[in-house]
């Protein structure tokens, strides 16, 4: 119906394709799609269609491989695009668009002005342009005349080259900030140190780029420490201050990769982490109809900002404090400890002196402030601040 309305009309369509964890997603429409000036111009401009790409992978991947054939870089969510009424074809895309103009960004209601001034003025180009991205998508999956080549590892190879390449000797991961969980990537790797190894061949720096990734996620704030669980993603480069919304499809995978390290390893910590990891599924992803939900919305963080505990200091002093920090419940908080051996930190956490003190610092998004340096004052700021109850028994020591 609303393509034909699309058509009838000669009005473009505005998709916006989002997901309900999706924290973009959600502010984007708070500042644009609610607002009641910009609702206006995209109600007299264009036929809008929004699409849950968790009901409509498919849709999904090929305007996501639209967009980035048209803007030459990856999409991601949320995806907006303007399509040609005739057949749909994109001829301007984008991700998230602020209300105001910032970070180099135009505001989206400007933005609606001027997609629709150029579509009426410049059709002729956008025929040519759209006519171009078919054929490219023609090109992307070519037609294969005669018998099918013969398959080889050439590309496993490169794949391998190009992650080890890209491995973050310091903290683990690929590339810099935003850092995401890379499961499949850390998969590929462990399976070639798996062929590697019972060829006879020892590859240590291979399945060193999977256990030092694994560890430093695990000891990290993307890694849920009080209930388990790991978030979509990391906001710096050391895996501490996460982004909060939860993905199945990242701790399934995450959960299996930590359990096949700890049968390779034995080391606790990765069997630790598939447990907690399992426990949270369970607990909090698991319907009571049957089957899991997907994900956890992130939106919670702009009406409730996330508080992360950072405390730095020797690791037997480390145990003692984290331990009086779990005992107080708050909501959307977590607690991490580092030890003052740890270096390339940002900010007020690299602060090291006096070198044998213990700190406790609290962050919310990328910022951290000085809380405390003395172990009782910590408590009784945790006491504060814990929500309807109030800590009971002995002080852990």
């Amino acid at each position: 119906m609303d393509a034909l309305l699309a058509r009838t009309e000669d009005k473009p369509v505005l998709l916006s394709i989002g997901y309900s964890a999706c924290h973009w997603c959600h502010v984007m429409a708070h500042e644009s799609f609610e607002n009641e000036e910009t609702a206006a111009v995209m109600n007299e401009f264009y036929v809008n269609i929004k699409v849950d790409r968790e009901e409509r992978p498919d849709l999904d991947k090929i305007y996501q491989t639209a967009h980035q054939l048209l803007a030459q870089r990856p999409g991601g969510w949320p995806l907006t695009l303007f399509l040609s009424p005739e057949d749909h074809t994109p001829f301007f895309a984008g991700t998230y668009f602020p209300d105001k103009p910032r970070h180099g960004l135009p505001a989206f209601k400007d933005l609606l002005q001027r997609i629709i001034k150029a579509y009426r003025g410049e059709n002729t180009q956008i025929q040519e342009q759209n006519h171009a991205l078919r054929q490219a998508f023609g090109q992307l999956n070519p037609r294969i005349e005669g018998s099918a080549p013969a398959l080889n590892e050439a590309p496993l190879a490169t794949a391998h080259q190009q992650l080890t390449q890209s491995f973050d000797e310091s903290h683990g991961g690929f590339g810099q900030a935003p850092k995401f969980p890379p499961p499949s990537n850390l998969n590929r790797l462990l399976r070639h140190w798996a062929t590697e190894n019972s060829a006879g061949t020892a590859d240590h720096h291979t399945r060193y780029i999977v256990e030092h990734t694994l560890t430093r996620m695990a000891q990290g704030g993307i890694n849920d420490q009080l209930g388990g669980g790991f978030c979509r993603y990391s906001v710096d480069d050391y895996w501490m201050i996460p982004h909060f919304e939860k993905m199945l499809y990242d701790n399934g995978p995450l959960l299996r990769l930590y359990s096949d390290l700890w049968q390779l390893s034995g080391i606790t910590l990765y069997r630790e982490t598939a447990e907690k990891t399992a426990h949270w599924v369970m607990r909090e992803m698991q319907a009571p109809e049957g089957g899991y939900y997907s994900s956890l919305d992130a939106l919670e963080e702009q009406l409730n900002p996330t508080e992360v505990i950072v405390i730095r200091g020797e690791a037997a002093e480390l145990d003692r404090w984290k331990k009086r920090a779990g005992r107080h419940y708050a909501p959307r908080r977590l607690v991490l400890g580092i030890s003052t051996s740890e270096t390339r930190l940002p900010g007020l956490l690299n602060q090291r002196e006096p070198a044998l003190s213990t700190r406790a610092y609290i962050c919310r998004g990328t910022r951290c402030e000085l809380s405390s340096e003395d172990f009782d004052d910590f408590a009784q700021r945790l006491s504060a601040t814990e929500p309807g109850r109030h800590a009971s028994g002995p002080e852990s020591t």
